[in-house]
C-alpha cells in the first residue's frame, strides 16, 4: 500500500515558547543552508525505500517561516521536484505572524502551498505575554490579511483557550475576533500541561493550576460560537468551513500510514513507527555521512493500534467502528448512550455534543 502524506519538521523557532513540547530551538550556530540540503537528501533517499503517492504535504515545527525566504524556497521546490506531485491535494505549512512579509507569502504561494496554519494562539497582549508569544495583536491581524491577499485558499487560525489568567470572557472576545476575520479553518486548543515544558514547572510548584469546569465552559462556549457561525466540528479541537479541513491532520487522525522526514520527526508504514534522531546538529551529520538518522522503532501490534483508534478516531466527528467494542462493554456502551454522552448511527459509536468534554475518559471507559 502507497504513502500518502508527508511530513516535514523544521524545528526552529525566533523564541521558544514555555507551553510548547515540540521538539524545537533557536537556530543558533546552525548553518540554515545545510538543513535544507540534509532534508532534501533525506527525501531523495525515503523515495527510494518507500511506495510513495502523495496526497499531501505539511510542514510543522518549529516555524516552517523562520527559514528566510530563499531557504524556504529551496525547501519548497526541492521537495516538488523530489516527489511525483500529480496527486498531490494539500499543500500546507504552519506559521508565525512575525515571519511572514508579503514576498514570502507571494512566493509560497506561488510554489503551490494551498493551506497555511497561522499560530495566533490570542488576541489580547496580557495572554500572549503569558505564552511568550514574540507578535502583537496587531501584527497577528497584519499577517492574516497578508496571507489572504496572496490568495492561499485555506487559511487556518490557532488558538488557546485555558492559559494561565485568561477569563471565559477574554476567551469569547479572542473567538469574537477570530469570526470577525472569518477564516477558513479555526483550531481552539485547550492548553495542555506538557512535561519537559516551563509550564509544567510552575504547574508543579503551585504557580498554576487546572481546572475543569473552566475548560468546560470554554469548551462548550466555543462550540456554541464557532458552530452557529457555520463551522463543521469535525474533531475535538477542530472547525471548518465546508471544504476546508485538514485532510493531512484527519489522516493521523484516521490511522493512515505517513512518512516524517526532518529531526525528531516519526513515520508510521506498514505496521513500523519510528522516530528521527531529535538533534538537529546530529541529524544533519548522520545524513551528511549517509547513515540513518532513525534512533528508535517499534512495531504497531494489533493491540497498539486498537487503543490509538479510541485515542484519536472517537475525536472525529466520524467516530469508531461499533465492532471495536469487547462484548464485555455492552453495558457501558448502553449506559453511555443513556446518559446521553454519544450514539450508534450506521454502525459508528459518535459522540454527542455533550460527549466531545468528557471524550478522554469515555475512550478509558469503552476500552475498560
Amino acid at each position: 500500500m502507497s504513502v500518502r502524506h508527508l511530513y516535514i519538521h523544521v524545528p526552529f523557532c525566533h523564541r521558544v515558547c514555555p507551553y510548547c513540547s515540540f521538539y524545537k530551538h533557536q537556530h543558533g550556530s546552525t548553518d540554515l543552508g545545510e538543513f535544507v540540503t540534509a532534508v532534501l537528501v533525506e527525501a531523495a533517499r525515503s523515495r527510494d525505500l518507500f511506495p510513495l503517492e502523495l496526497e499531501t504535504v505539511f510542514l510543522g515545527g518549529g516555524t516552517p517561516t523562520a527559514l528566510s525566504e530563499g531557504h524556504l524556497h529551496r525547501l519548497l521546490s526541492g521537495i516538488r521536484e523530489v516527489y511525483d506531485w500529480n496527486q498531490v491535494k494539500e499543500f500546507c505549512l504552519e506559521a508565525n505572524p512575525r515571519t511572514i512579509t508579503a514576498s514570502k507569502a507571494k512566493m509560497m504561494r506561488e510554489i503551490g502551498v494551498s493551506r497555511v496554519s497561522l499560530g495566533v494562539q490570542a488576541w489580547d497582549e496580557p495572554t500572549l505575554h503569558t505564552l511568550g508569544r514574540d507578535h502583537a495583536p496587531a501584527e497577528a491581524e497584519k499577517t492574516y490579511h497578508t496571507l489572504r491577499e496572496a490568495g492561499f485558499p485555506s487559511v487556518s487560525l490557532d488558538l488557546m483557550f485555558s492559559i494561565p489568567g485568561q477569563s471565559l470572557k477574554v476567551w469569547v472576545q479572542s473567538l469574537q475576533k477570530t469570526l470577525s476575520l472569518a477564516p477558513d479553518h479555526i483550531s481552539a486548543y485547550n492548553l495542555n500541561y506538557e512535561e519537559d515544558t516551563e509550564f509544567f514547572e510552575r504547574l508543579s510548584r503551585g504557580q498554576y493550576r487546572e481546572d475543569t469546569e473552566e475548560d468546560g465552559a470554554c469548551f462548550e462556549v466555543t462550540m456554541d460560537m464557532l458552530e452557529s457561525a457555520g463551522y463543521e466540528h469535525y474533531e475535538i479541537s477542530n472547525y471548518a468551513k465546508p471544504g476546508h479541513r485538514s485532510t493531512h491532520n484527519e489522516s493521523y487522525w484516521l490511522g493512515a500510514d505517513y512518512l516524517g522526514l526532518g529531526p525528531s520527526a516519526f513515520s508510521t508504514i506498514q505496521g513500523k513507527r519510528w522516530q528521527n534522531l531529535p538533534d538537529t546538529a546530529r541529524y544533519m551529520s548522520h545524513v551528511k555521512q549517509g547513515v540513518s538518522a532513525i534512533t528508535a522503532q517499534e512495531d504497531i501490534t494489533e493491540e497498539k493500534r486498537w487503543v490509538e483508534r479510541f485515542g484519536l478516531e472517537l475525536r472525529t466527528s466520524r467516530g469508531i467502528p461499533l465492532s471495536l467494542i469487547d462484548p464485555a462493554q455492552t453495558q457501558m456502551l448502553d449506559s453511555l448512550t443513556r446518559d446521553g454522552l454519544l450514539r450508534v448511527e450506521a454502525g459508528q459509536i459518535i459522540l454527542t455534543r455533550q460527549g466531545k468534554a468528557l471524550v478522554d475518559p469515555i475512550a478509558v471507559a469503552l476500552m475498560g
